[in-house]
């Protein structure tokens, strides 16, 4: 009898859905998709040169101690929390796009879809140029260095032919699902009631996607078309191995 009174509770995910979801959708606008936005236009500012995206990475490590904090609390937890929410979605989701061509349907599977690959790119994009990746350091973890970011990221981009594209669809998808997932925010939140308001919304985030996907592109391009100094890539390496040898006495 305990056993079935037990069985007969609701489950957490079924007992709390609704709030739930509702912050799942809170966290993809506020704060990862301004975080997004952000992030975007600061990479995209190579296109003015290497001094002018030197200077956006300085004054966001202008930040100093309390940069991983904010990171941890500002990005990763959201980030975290949307993923994990986002897989029990797409696994417990019924998908119907292949038989009710619906634009909703279908654009409900693209929003899935784009989902877990941004997610698969952002974990590669983590270990690949965020200091997450030092320990894979040795297997091209953490390629950026803020202190020489243009060097380094453009090296991290030219590394491999694949990348590049990699980067470009990462963006493409990632982009997508932000500015698909605000209209459904905004609908979602009850901001936009009417099939007029929402039809309004609609076409002001795909501008916002299309713009957004402009700007990402066009920083992977800047980055991949850059002349690297293969001298400056990695100074403090050999300011490192210089330290070394001097405290060894030389070879």
């Amino acid at each position: 009898m305990a056993g079935q009174a037990a069985s007969a509770q609701p489950e957490f995910w079924e007992k709390h859905h609704f709030w739930i979801r509702r912050l799942h959708s809170l966290m993809g606008v506020i704060p990862l998709g301004v975080f997004l936005v952000m992030h975007l236009m600061a990479n995209a500012s190579i296109l003015g040169g290497a001094e002018v995206f030197n200077e956006s990475v300085e004054r966001i490590h202008s930040l100093g101690p309390l940069l991983v904090p904010v990171e941890i609390v500002g990005i990763f937890i959201p980030l975290t929390f949307h993923i994990l929410i986002g897989i029990k979605i797409v696994t417990t989701a019924k998908n119907n796009a292949g038989i009710y061509k619906y634009r909703a349907n279908i654009r409900y599977t693209l929003q899935r879809t784009s989902g877990v690959i941004a997610t698969l790119f952002i974990i590669y994009h983590l270990y690949h140029m965020h200091w997450i990746g030092k320990p894979l350091s040795f297997m091209g973890g953490a390629q950026f260095d803020p202190h020489n970011a243009t060097e380094t990221a453009a090296a991290a981009i030219q590394l491999h032919w694949i990348i590049a594209p990699i980067y470009a669809a990462g963006v493409i998808s990632t982009v997508y699902h932000f500015a698909n997932g605000l209209w459904t925010f905004l609908i979602t939140w009850g901001i936009t009631v009417g099939q007029r308001a929402q039809r309004v919304a609609g076409g002001m985030c795909a501008v916002l996607g299309v713009m957004l996907c402009i700007v990402g592109l066009a920083a992977v391009s800047g980055f991949r078309m850059y002349e690297v100094n293969e001298h400056a890539v990695a100074p403090d390496a050999h300011a490192m191995s210089v330290q070394e040898e001097s405290a060894t006495g030389g070879s």
